[in-house]
């Protein structure tokens, strides 16, 4: 479906997609964004994906970030949120999870070019000799070699059309190298195979009660003056848009009416494909493409939106971390608590919890009144001791726990202290622990940098039978993805498994513990991976599925009657992680044994 090109020493030399060497090349879409940033572009581009793979359009995907950093990995969740990793190991923006979650297809280190990258190749690239006689400049070296990042894609995944969004927002300084790029791209691969869309914000004044377009006119203008003009316009507001602001958008703006898409805020994103769909994005963009494509397919994700947009009774879930005030830090997560509710026919109420509170408070406080603690995964001292309350609380009044990577191992440290004393710890908090049950990982004793030298991408698996882990899964292997240095120490495994604090899934090739469990509890997992970067809304991880199923069944003291667990089909009632329901659980509500 997509074109193949040749006739020239490189794409970089070619004048027109008939000029090129012969190799691979899809057809793009850029999509850039105006006025303000956060205005929604990840969610638009995953959609549209969404739309192109319901017609038979092999999709992929690709985030450009043009900050410095080579990656994400070494900031703060404050500053860019989570840190999503792929399945070959790179840390990347966590709009790739949005895209994956939508197109449901795995992408890789290839799909997140940050400038950083790009300027570190170009200097090794130099400081080679490979430019030998030659002055480095942004055109047309940083240019070219953007502009290779973003063909490479569509080559390496045979995709047919490849969807590029452009972080941060026009008028940015850093961005320019990438507009200049996806601007060259176009006479390189001809007007037929790239298709530009601009995604700005109305901004609405509450003293008039009015959307304003003059931020998107000067929005455009400035893309514009830089030698692109959009051919479709997105217009996010919380407000419905007037018919005769579309009209206005596209006079001044230069677009036809048609691809002026007012689009508002959704209580779901899981909403979004459907209503592009509906106001024909789909038929515009394959139209427009040239793209040979067969009707679109979109009941798979008519019953996801069904599921997740139902009214069902509330379960409440408690998730314990020190970036609360910041849930982008914790998207992969609240996104797999979602899909997981909605096939166990529940709606999610979530209650944010930060773990310093609870080191200054108690646990009963914050926890007394839900049905399932997750405490995900993260770096540092800092709220430690109150994850590790938070587990306890979990253990002693049988309430449902999930932990994922830093969770596992703050539930070990936990029942360790209870085991072998309170000066068990791990190495990441105290070097001198005389019982360090977690310690960093032989490969990492000698790394000195910190960027991109983790445990990092997917790993096997194997689940121990007659587990919760291995019924939960089905399979007695699995690949999961991780981002760790640390890991349960293999001194302590036996002691902590004569307790009822056992191993149920091992790395094969190394003995590592990848999932841990109580034995006398209903649901009381760790996992030193991060399963939420697997869970998609048409097929929720299995360990988050059995976790909100082992939540419905809880029973806190006060409740009029047994929380509902439902009467109409479940929506994956043929799977087996929502198979048989345990015996219901009666908590007394903030009484430790």
């Amino acid at each position: 479906m997509a074109d193949t090109v040749g006739n020239a020493d490189s794409v970089e030399d070619a004048d027109s997609v008939e000029d090129a060497n012969i190799r691979h090349v899809a057809k793009h879409i850029f999509v850039t964004g105006g006025v303000v940033s956060s205005v929604g572009k990840g969610v638009t581009v995953a959609a549209i994906g969404r739309l192109l793979k319901s017609r038979g359009i092999r999709v992929s995907i690709q985030k450009l970030d043009p900050y410095i950093n080579v990656d994400p990995g070494t900031m703060s969740p404050y500053q860019h949120g989570e840190v999503f990793v792929t399945e070959d190991g790179a840390e990347t923006d966590l709009d790739l999870g949005h895209y994956e979650r939508f197109i449901d297809e795995p992408l890789t280190r290839e799909s997140n070019v940050t400038s950083g990258q790009v300027f570190e190749h170009v200097i090794e690239k130099e400081r080679r000799g490979d430019y030998l006689g030659g002055t480095v400049q942004m055109i047309p070296h940083i240019t070219d070699e953007i502009r290779e990042r973003i063909l490479r894609v569509g080559e390496t995944t045979n995709a047919d059309v490849v969807i590029v969004e452009v972080g941060g927002t026009i008028g940015d300084i850093e961005s320019l190298p990438f507009i200049e790029s996806i601007r060259q791209l176009r006479r390189m691969l001809g007007r037929e195979n790239v298709f530009y869309i601009h995604v700005t914000l109305l901004p609405y004044i509450g003293s008039t009660g009015e959307l304003k377009t003059k931020p998107t006119q000067h929005s455009v203008q400035e893309l514009r003056r830089l030698g692109i003009q959009p051919e479709m316009i997105i217009c996010r507001s919380d407000y419905e848009m007037p018919p005769e602001l579309r009209e206005k958008i596209a006079l001044f703006c230069d677009v036809d009416e048609p691809a002026v898409i007012p689009l508002v805020t959704f209580s779901s994103i899981y909403e979004v494909p459907m209503y592009l769909e509906n106001i024909g994005i789909g038929n515009l963009l394959v139209d427009a493409l040239r793209l040979p494509a067969q009707e679109p397919d979109l009941s798979i994700w008519e019953k996801i939106v069904e599921h997740v947009t139902s009214s069902h009774a509330p379960l409440e879930i408690a998730i314990v971390g020190k970036y609360t005030q910041l849930p982008d830090a914790y998207l992969s997560v609240t996104e797999a608590l979602r899909h997981a509710c909605a096939a166990n026919q529940v709606n999610l109420k979530l209650k944010w919890v930060n773990a310093e509170d609870v080191e200054t408070d108690g646990p009963e406080a914050h926890l007394a009144d839900v049905r399932g603690i997750v405490v995900p995964g993260g770096f540092g001292p800092r709220g430690i001791e109150g994850k590790i309350m938070a587990a306890r609380y979990a253990r002693e009044n049988s309430i449902p726990y999930l932990g994922l990577c830093l969770g596992l191992q703050v539930a070990v440290i936990e029942f360790a202290r209870a085991v072998l004393g309170e000066q068990a710890n791990s190495t990441e908090f105290d070097p001198e622990s005389p019982h360090p049950v977690i310690d960093q990982m032989e490969s990492q004793r000698g790394v000195t940098k910190k960027g991109g030298t983790m445990r990092l991408g997917a790993y096997p698996c194997a689940l121990e039978p007659g587990t919760i882990a291995a019924a939960a899964y089905g399979e007695s292997l699995v690949y999961e993805r991780h981002r760790h240095r640390w890991e349960v120490n293999d001194r302590y495994k036996d002691v902590l498994a004569e307790r009822g604090f056992r191993v149920s899934g091992v790395w094969p090739e190394g003995g590592l513990a990848e999932i841990m469990e109580r034995t006398d509890h209903p649901f009381f997992v760790g996992s030193q991976f991060h399963p939420e970067f697997k869970s998609r809304p048409n097929r929720p991880h299995p360990l988050f599925a059995a976790f909100v199923r082992a939540g419905k069944q809880v029973h806190l003291e006060g409740d009029q009657e047994p929380l509902p667990i439902g009467g109409s089909e479940d929506m994956l009632s043929s799977s087996p992680l929502l198979g048989p329901a345990e015996e219901e659980v009666t908590v007394p509500s903030g009484q430790l044994p």
